[in-house]
């Protein structure tokens, strides 16, 4: 089919309709069949992961709108090339000017009466910028409406996410053949920065954590200028972003010998991990998995060391639903991906987390991360 380039103009943009192109329109059009169900006109995607699932857009400034016969991406002058070369399925805006102005004048002239938004995603400030200029319109807030799409991935995410896996992996490999003792935390955290650009990551998934001595009983400690302790733990927790989509690791290494109180640990979080592991499957609840793992650190008297919950969902953010807590009904589905991470922390001594990335399948998960789950002594 052949690419409608007619320009539409007015004072404040310029928009171009685009390609429709598999799989956004299909992910469009469940959105439609949601807005539907709550009898409202349009949906308002202001979170920039969930514009990007939508449309294709990767750029940091953009609002996305979907009504029932069209879609519209709005954006700034900045992102004009940009956008016009990226989206699939919706028209393309660009706003001159103040941006918000922009977006509320178009939607003023669709003489929208009924629209829903991302009420984890708007800011208030955004809320009241609406309600004061757009009275006519009555805002309904809808709780994840696209993330709850995004919770089960296609064939095609799950190989974006086993690349990134593949290459976070590498980069500790790599990182840990040329650590020395001499390395600061800060260091350490730099070096596996470094090599995941070096090897071709987009970014980081999320700021690399590196715990080192009685540091590693902080489960999310930032990196400091004290150097690697010597015979003692170091929590390794590390994700890439490859094409969009993260990945999730935290490995446990040590120069020299760890000691047996702390080896005792690490397989206590061994077992929790795989008993959490062997409890996954299509159907299965969340709070399931996760009391898998608490039921394990119980046995060795560690069950209140273990202080977060056993993994979350991931694919473009490094935290998506579902949560796997102790209270989480959420049941899982096949083609979730999740990571699997009991931990556990002792003040005083140390912690420690071991973190896999999985892919739930209807009688049980494949397991995505690859690297060893032992001690790594360097």
């Amino acid at each position: 089919m052949q690419e409608d380039t007619q320009y539409r103009r007015d004072k404040n943009s310029v928009t171009k309709r685009g390609r429709t192109k598999t799989p956004y329109l299909g992910r469009l059009n469940r959105v439609r069949k949601l807005l539907a169900t709550h009898n409202q006109e349009g949906l308002l995607v202001t979170g920039l992961p969930n514009v990007r699932y939508l449309s294709g857009f990767e750029g940091s400034n953009g609002v996305l709108l979907i009504v029932m016969d069209d879609a519209v991406l709005y954006t700034d002058g900045r992102y004009a090339i940009q956008a016009h070369q990226q989206v699939c399925g919706v028209g393309v805006t660009v706003v001159n000017g103040r941006f918000l102005v922009g977006v509320v004048e178009d939607l003023k002239k669709r003489k929208i009466r009924n629209l829903a938004f991302e009420q984890n995603r708007l800011t208030f400030a955004e809320y009241q910028y609406f309600r004061q200029y757009f009275r006519r319109c009555r805002l309904k807030p809808l709780h994840q409406p696209v993330e709850s799409q995004r919770v089960v991935k296609n064939p095609d995410e799950i190989n974006r996410i086993r690349q990134s896996v593949d290459l976070n992996s590498r980069v500790f490999d790599n990182v840990c053949q040329r650590a020395k003792p001499e390395w600061s935390e800060l260091l350490m955290a730099a070096e596996i920065e470094y090599e995941m650009r070096f090897l071709g990551a987009t970014g980081i998934a999320f700021d690399t954590i590196i715990a080192s001595g009685i540091r590693s009983a902080l489960p999310h400690a930032t990196p400091g200028q004290g150097l690697l302790s010597r015979n003692s733990p170091i929590v390794v927790d590390q994700g890439a972003i490859l094409d969009g989509y993260v990945s999730d690791m935290t490995r446990m290494v040590c120069f020299g010998d760890p000691g047996n109180r702390f080896r005792e640990l690490h397989r206590a979080v061994g077992e929790a991990q795989m008993a959490a592991k062997d409890a996954v499957k299509a159907g299965v609840k969340a709070s399931t998995v996760d009391k898998r793992a608490r039921k394990v650190l119980a046995k060795f008297g560690l069950d209140k060391a273990f202080m977060h919950s056993t993994g979350h969902g991931v694919g473009l953010e490094i935290h998506e639903p579902p949560r796997l807590g102790s209270a989480e009904d959420t049941r899982l589905s096949s083609g979730m991906v999740i990571t699997i991470e009991p931990g556990v922390y002792v003040d005083g001594i140390g912690g420690v987390r071991v973190e896999d990335v999985v892919v739930v399948t209807p009688t049980g998960c494949e397991v995505l991360t690859k690297t060893p789950r032992e001690i790594r002594v360097l």
